[in-house]
C-alpha cells in the first residue's frame, strides 16, 4: 500500500492522531468483515476501496481539484449530486460515524447532542480526517435542529453553505424546496464559475439514475431466501456510494449483482434458507458504524433490508428524465429528492406506507428501530411506526445507541432475545 503521510501533512492533518483512528479500524473491520463465510468475490472491490478511502480516493480528489473540479462536501441526502456533478463539482459524503472524534466534539459541543453531528464536528475541529480539508465547501441541511445550529459553527472553521429543508411536504414546502434547488444551483455556478446547460443537467440526472437503479437491482437480490450477501456487506456498499465516483460504483455493483444473481439461481446464500430476516428502520448508518448489523447477523439472523438514509431512501425514487426545458429539470430534481421520507416531516404518513412495503417485498420477519441517541425526531416517530406495524402483526424492537462499544453485550443479549422470539 502506497505511504499518504505526505499527501496528510501537506492538508494539514493531526498525523499522530490520524493514524491512530486509522489503527483502530483495521482489527475491526478484519473482524467484522474479513472472517465472514461465504462471501462473494465482487465484495473485493469494496474491501480495497474501504482501505484506501482515506488514501486513493482522497488523492483522486486533489487530483479532480487540481483539473478546476470543486469537490463538495455533504452531509444528506437532500443535497442533489445532479446539480453538483452538472456544474463540474464532486458530491462526497462527509457524515461522521465514529466514536473515535467525539470526545474531540464535546470540548466545544453539548453532550447530549446526535453522535453523528459530534462525530462529524469533531473530525474537523481536531484535523483527523481528509475529508474536511479537502472540499471546497461543504453544503448542510436544516433537517433537525441540532443540525442547524452546528451548521453555524461549522461556518466558523470551512466555508459553508445551508439548504432550507420544509417542514411538510404542503403546496409551500414544495414552492420553499424548489426555491432552495435553484439557490443551490446558483451557488454551484457561482463557485465553479460554470454555467449549468439543459444538455449537461440532462447527462447528470440520467447517470446518478443509474447508480439508483442499480442500487435498487441490489437490494431487491436481498429478497431471496436464502440471501446471497450478508446484510453487513450490503451496509458497507451502500456507505461506499457516498464517497467513490459514480460511473465506477455503479459499474462494480453491477458486476456484484451479476454474481448475487447466479447464487439466487442456485438457492446459493450466507445463511441457511428460513434464517429470521430482519429490517433496521431509522437513523442513518455513516461509515464506520457497523456496531449493530454486526451484533445482529452475530446472534444467528441476516440483514435484509435498511430503511435509512445509507439505504432505501439513498436510492428510492429516480429523477424524471427528459425534461423539455432547463427549469422543467429542476422542478423534476426537486420533486424527487422531496419524496425522501426523513422523519423531519410532518405529517410523514409516506414513511410508514413505506416500511409496511418493504415487510412485505422482503419477506421480513422483525423490524429493529433504531436511532442515535438524542435523535428526537426519529425516537418521536417510533411511536406511530410501532402502532402501524404492530397492526400488521409484525414484531418490533427499539434501540437507541451511539457509536461507542460500552452497551454491545446489552445490545447482544437484547436482539439475541428478540431473534429468539420471531424465530
Amino acid at each position: 500500500m502506497e505511504d499518504y503521510h505526505g499527501m496528510w501533512a501537506e492538508l494539514g492533518l493531526d498525523l499522530e492522531r490520524h493514524d491512530e483512528f486509522l489503527e483502530g479500524l483495521g482489527p475491526a473491520y478484519q473482524e467484522i468483515y474479513l472472517n465472514q463465510e461465504f462471501r462473494p468475490k465482487g465484495m473485493e472491490y469494496f474491501d480495497f476501496t474501504t482501505s484506501e478511502i482515506h488514501g486513493l480516493r482522497i488523492k483522486e480528489l486533489l487530483e479532480l481539484k487540481k483539473k478546476g473540479h470543486k469537490i463538495v462536501g455533504t452531509f444528506c441526502v437532500y443535497v442533489p449530486e445532479e446539480i453538483v456533478m452538472a456544474a463540474r463539482g464532486v458530491w462526497v459524503g462527509v457524515c461522521g460515524g465514529s466514536q473515535f472524534s467525539i470526545p474531540d466534539a464535546e470540548r466545544i459541543l453539548p453532550s447530549n447532542l446526535c453522535p453523528l453531528i459530534k462525530s462529524a464536528f469533531g473530525f474537523m475541529e481536531a484535523k483527523t480526517s481528509p475529508y474536511y480539508q479537502v472540499p471546497d465547501f461543504f453544503v448542510g441541511e436544516a433537517t433537525c435542529d441540532g443540525k442547524k445550529k452546528v451548521w453555524e459553527i461549522f461556518g466558523n472553521y470551512v466555508p459553508f453553505y445551508t439548504m432550507e429543508i420544509p417542514n411538510s411536504k404542503s403546496y409551500m414546502g414544495k414552492r420553499l424546496w424548489l426555491d432552495e434547488v435553484i439557490k443551490f444551483k446558483e451557488k454551484m455556478e457561482r463557485e465553479s464559475g460554470v454555467s449549468i446547460t439543459p444538455e449537461e443537467l440532462e447527462e447528470k440526472i440520467q447517470l446518478i439514475n443509474r447508480k439508483r437503479r442499480t442500487l435498487a437491482r441490489f437490494f431487491d437480490l436481498r429478497k431471496a431466501d436464502p440471501p446471497p450477501i450478508s446484510g453487513k456487506d450490503a451496509l458497507l456498499v451502500s456507505q461506499i456510494a457516498y464517497y467513490d465516483d459514480p460511473e465506477r460504483f455503479t459499474t462494480k455493483v453491477n458486476v456484484l449483482c451479476d454474481e448475487l444473481e447466479e447464487k439466487v439461481q442456485k438457492g446459493m446464500g450466507v445463511v441457511k434458507k428460513g434464517t429470521p430476516r430482519i429490517m433496521i428502520s431509522g437513523c442513518p448508518f455513516a461509515l464506520p458504524f457497523w456496531k449493530l448489523h454486526h451484533t445482529v447477523e452475530s446472534s444467528k439472523a441476516v440483514v435484509v433490508c435498511e430503511e435509512s438514509c445509507v439505504g432505501t431512501r439513498y436510492f428510492t425514487n429516480p429523477v424524471d428524465e427528459g425534461c423539455p426545458t432547463l427549469e422543467d429539470k429542476f422542478k423534476a430534481i426537486a420533486d424527487r429528492y422531496l419524496k425522501i421520507n426523513c422523519s423531519c416531516f410532518t405529517p410523514n404518513e409516506e414513511r410508514i406506507e413505506e416500511i409496511a412495503r418493504y415487510v412485505r417485498d422482503f419477506k421480513v420477519d422483525g423490524v429493529i428501530l433504531f436511532t442515535l441517541q438524542f435523535c428526537l425526531t426519529y425516537s418521536i416517530e417510533c411511536i406511530k411506526v410501532q402502532k402501524a406495524l404492530k397492526r400488521f402483526n409484525v414484531p418490533v424492537l427499539e434501540i437507541e445507541t451511539d457509536y461507542g462499544e460500552q452497551d454491545v453485550g446489552q445490545l447482544q443479549t437484547r436482539i439475541e432475545a428478540f431473534i429468539e422470539q420471531i424465530s
